[in-house]
């Protein structure tokens, strides 16, 4: 990452360009979904959070490498399959807190 991002009429502080690039890495329902599993469960291999959310290991997978790429998670390798963790446990608690937010204005709708 940049030290910070110049527009023509201003140039954007490092760390929110930082959170920028992790919103848009979370910007996905499945994303989302398999930061929460591994927040609840602290880590998983790509069989099991295939199991858990229902989609084809390939998809999981792709996803999987996206948040990989941002640092979001880490995968230590256990013989034949990869354990995949959160990196940092401050994702999980916006993850949370973003599906929580949902959730009350959705609850605020109806």
């Amino acid at each position: 990452m940049s030290a910070a991002l110049t527009t023509p009429s201003r140039t954007i502080p490092a760390d929110v360009q930082a959170a920028s690039e992790l919103l848009t890495a979370l910007a996905f329902p499945l994303r989302l979904s398999i930061v929460a599993l591994l927040a609840e469960h602290g880590s998983r291999c790509v069989h099991q959070l295939v199991d858990a959310l229902g989609v084809p290991q390939p998809l999981v997978s792709q996803h999987l490498r996206v948040l990989r790429s941002a640092g979001l998670v880490a995968g230590v390798r256990q013989h034949r399959q990869v354990e995949y963790r959160l990196v940092d446990e401050h994702v999980a608690h916006i993850v949370r807190d973003a599906i929580e937010h949902a959730g009350h204005g959705r609850a605020a709708i109806v």
